[in-house]
């Protein structure tokens, strides 16, 4: 396995577990209170995607994702594109599980056009939570696609390997009732002999995929992705759209 791309997926879980080692040079976004949580569904038909739905630019992309004051309660962290993982699919093992394994290091199948990722703690010292988040940019029909994937593999997929780091405990849970189609699921991964407890949450908003996913080093059991986090991301970028 290339030892470049090993690395990559090593820094891709700690990007949340210590704040993304970009956040030095990152610009930091703060506020306070809270938004109460919007309600949940445990499945519900996908809207149909929109032929012409517009595919947002990089530029598009920057102007859509978070940022100061944007989400109350959360600092921002920029993740520059020389930190992030490839967007290039690598093999896991089994292959049903293949959407999960690269949705870890926010990429997909089809690849996206272009990509922007911000990681958000909370400004309350007491609350561990790390959540980092991405907007995809896709057609419409890719996005589609991408989230029939990411919806069949964490219903059929339990354990798979990746550039030689195992992730067990797959496990879907209730969507957030948001944009057009949502799966939420959870994983566990072992990097470097640490069990790294995982919730994703990815959205699709026209052709744009939103991904979320929160990881907690201090309390396993609280890994859910906050939803202030979701709605006020989802809410920025349908005004931009």
């Amino acid at each position: 396995m290339n030892s470049g791309v090993r690395r990559a997926v090593a820094a891709a879980a700690v990007v949340a577990a210590l704040g993304v080692t970009t956040a030095c040079g990152g610009s930091s976004e703060t506020d306070d209170a809270k938004k109460p949580a919007a309600s949940e569904k445990t499945s519900a038909p996908a809207k149909p995607a929109e032929e012409g739905a517009k595919t947002l630019t990089a530029a598009e992309l920057e102007k859509a994702v978070v940022a100061t004051g944007d989400v109350k309660g959360y600092k921002v962290e920029k993740v520059g594109k020389s930190d992030l993982p490839p967007a290039e699919s690598v093999p896991a093992k089994p292959a049903a599980c293949q959407p999960l394994a690269d949705m870890f290091m926010f990429s997909t199948q089809p690849t996206a056009k272009d990509r922007v990722v911000r990681t958000l703690m909370a400004t309350d010292e007491l609350d561990p939570k790390v959540t980092s988040l991405a907007l995809l940019a896709h057609d419409a029909a890719d996005a589609a696609e991408v989230m029939k994937g990411l919806r069949t593999a964490s219903k059929n997929c339990t354990a798979y390997e990746h550039v030689d780091y195992k992730y067990s405990g797959v496990k879907e849970r209730p969507a957030p009732d948001a944009g057009d189609e949502a799966v939420s699921y959870d994983v566990k991964g072992v990097i470097d002999g640490d069990k790294v407890p995982m919730t994703f949450t990815v959205v699709r908003s026209g052709s744009t995929v939103v991904a979320f996913y929160t990881m907690n080093m201090l309390d396993s059991s609280k890994t859910d992705v906050p939803q202030v986090i979701v709605d006020s991301q989802l809410a920025k970028l349908e005004k931009t759209v």
